[in-house]
Formats: structure tokens, sequence, C-alpha cells
């Protein structure tokens, strides 16, 4: 990946946006709860109430961490179609000569069999490379090459 802000595919975007959404309401529901009294009661309601708290900030966190990556592929705009990235739509060739077109994003999605993600051994070799480069990544069965046939935009090909 480069230090500069990763674009994203509209699908690992709505993935982002159904989390925040879900995390939103369960932080209102978690505050909700939060007591205002000045004495808490016993240390068991003292308890329950730093525990409350530990889960508001820990769904705060994820939050912000959501919003500043939706803000940050927004500020990148959309994939490269020259070079592998995150949100490229990528044709590969196998060593026993099938092609296969996969996405790279950043979520897996059980939706999606093409889905490919950067953190993956594939994903990984792909970041960076051009159409005509070949790769290598490890597999259960020991490492194996892949030659980049095409770089799209998501859902475009090459």
């Amino acid at each position: 990946m480069t230090a500069g802000p990763e674009p994203i595919s509209e699908a690992a975007r709505a993935a982002l946006n159904r989390e925040l959404s879900e995390l939103r309401s369960e932080r209102a529901s978690v505050t909700s709860t939060l007591g205002d009294a000045d004495e808490p009661g016993d240390r068991a309601d003292q308890a329950d109430e730093l525990q409350r708290a530990t889960e508001a900030d820990r769904l705060d966190a994820r939050i912000e961490e959501i919003e500043g990556r939706l803000r940050e592929a927004s500020a990148a705009g959309a994939p490269s179609t020259d070079k592998v990235g995150v949100g490229s739509t990528v044709t590969v060739r196998f060593d026993d000569g099938t092609e296969s077109t996969v996405h790279i994003g950043e979520l897996a999605d059980a939706d999606d069999p093409a889905l490919v993600t950067a953190a993956s051994p594939l994903g990984r070799a792909l970041l960076g490379h051009t159409a005509g480069d070949s790769v290598s990544y490890a597999t259960p069965l020991g490492r194996t090459t892949a030659v980049v046939v095409s770089v799209g935009a998501p859902g475009g090909g090459s």
C-alpha cells in the first residue's frame, strides 16, 4: 500500500457505512444506560457502570476509525487503472493457465466470491503491480506465481 490515502470499492464503502450505522445505534443504546447519579451504588453497580463506559469508549474508537477511513477514501478518489490497489479489479493468469478476475478490497465479504482482501497472500502480492507483471505468493501447498493480465476500476474489468 502507499503512504497516501487509499481508495476503496463501493462494496467496501457500503459495508463500512453499514457497520458505522450499527455502531452508532449500539453506542446510543450503551450510553443511554450510563447513570447520571452522583452515587452509582454498590461495587457491583460501579463495576457495571465502568464496563458500559469502557464499551462506549471502544465503540467511539471504532466509529472514529471508520469515519477516518471513509474520509481518506473520499480524498483518494477512484482506484487507479494503471497499478493494482485497493478497489481495483484485476484479471490474473495462474500457473495452470486458468484466468480469474478478482476485486481487491479491505474487508472480506462472503457475498462476493471474487473479492480478495489486500491483506491476503494474493492481494499483498498484487498490490502495486501492473499488467504483464508476474507475482509470487504463498499458498497452503507452497509458493505459486500468477501474471497480472489486466487492471481496471471496480466493476469495469480492464
